[in-house]
């Protein structure tokens, strides 16, 4: 089968991987009306090309808190990588170091922090950490990150509690007893009582900074308000996301709520884009509106689940082929080219 496109990769996922883990990665919350938004608020954005540019060469490289890129797609943090191939995520860290981009891991990863380190050295990595009740068991998951050279924290503000996600209801959706969440202690099992701490508040960003010398992303704003109260309390970067549309349902698009953000940031932090992100236009669009980067999730579990860190790279290496080829038509031979100018609200 040719993979020619994303969709190509989920319809394989889709075929190939165990029903349940299907359901667990595919699975928005309530009615999914903002996964599946996420997706078409994308087709509600129109180009405006600019002609006779040259773009015999395009540069797609960019920089994120200072770090080359390869181009501006990362891959977001999603737990459970085994559940889509057996090296899990030690293979998305190679495959994200094998085209230069960043990778976000996960709280929930089934690798360690150490594992995940060892299986690419030097690339670029950012650590994404839940506030737990037990904070002290935080606080070692952030010094661990910081020693092993993970070079980011990204701290997910959108789970207070756990979503209603309805397939996993009725999947009774468990870990199977061979995987493990590698970066907690071991007694921590998903789907017993929420380790997650719902008092979290704006003002443990000052406790996160106490801890380490990171930047600190904050993952989850969808508001100018808050996007406000972020750059206040000394954020270096913001991931607009509404969690892929697992958390809150009926929220915003994130490429809607991208302009709200941009709009109150001003300039003072890095903005970045996650959801719905399927073709390389996409991520045209999204830098179009301000946002410095877009990370990709369930189409990187897609490709881990066609061929590991072979499937990750065709996935990352056919968004950048399509990003590129974007970026020429519509005339823009460099990454800072890309403005607002590109693109317009269709009026369907």
């Amino acid at each position: 089968m040719a993979m020619v496109c994303l969709s190509d990769f989920e319809a394989y996922a889709k075929k190939y991987l165990p029903k349940i883990a299907w359901d667990y990665f595919a699975a928005g919350a309530d009615d999914c009306t903002t996964r599946d938004e996420n997706i078409l608020a994308y087709k509600r954005i129109r180009f405006r090309p600019q002609m006779l540019r040259d773009v015999s060469v395009v540069d797609i490289r960019t920089k994120i808190l200072g770090s080359e890129i390869s181009f501006p797609v990362g891959i977001a943090p999603t737990g459970f990588h085994q559940l889509a191939w057996p090296d899990g995520e030690k293979s998305t860290a190679r495959a994200a170091r094998a085209m230069n981009t960043c990778y976000i891991a996960s709280t929930y990863s089934t690798c360690t922090l150490e594992e995940i380190s060892a299986a690419a050295p030097g690339g670029l990595r950012w650590f994404q950490l839940y506030i737990h009740r037990n904070r002290a068991a935080s606080q070692q998951l952030v010094q661990r990150a910081e020693a092993l050279g993970f070079q980011g924290l990204v701290l997910t503000t959108d789970v207070p509690y756990t979503g209603k996600r309805r397939d996993d209801v009725r999947n009774g959706f468990r870990l199977p007893p061979h995987m493990k969440v590698k970066n907690l202690e071991q007694a921590f099992e998903v789907c017993k009582m929420s380790p997650l701490d719902p008092s979290v508040t704006w003002n443990d960003i000052y406790w996160l900074r106490s801890l380490t010398r990171l930047p600190i992303i904050i993952k989850g704003i969808l508001t100018r308000e808050d996007a406000e109260l972020a750059v206040r309390h000394g954020v270096q970067g913001i991931i607009v996301s509404n969690h892929g549309g697992r958390q809150l349902d009926e929220g915003p698009a994130t490429i809607d709520a991208l302009v709200e953000v941009v709009e109150a940031v001003r300039g003072r932090v890095e903005v970045y884009v996650d959801g719905g992100i399927r073709k390389g236009s996409d991520v045209l669009k999204a830098l179009a509106l301000g946002a410095k980067c877009v990370f990709i999730g369930r189409p990187a579990l897609w490709g881990l689940a066609y061929k590991g860190e072979e499937g990750l790279q065709d996935v990352l290496r056919i968004l950048q082929d399509e990003f590129r080829l974007s970026m020429a038509l519509a005339g823009c031979a460099s990454v800072s080219e890309i403005g607002q100018h590109l693109v317009q609200f269709s009026k369907l």
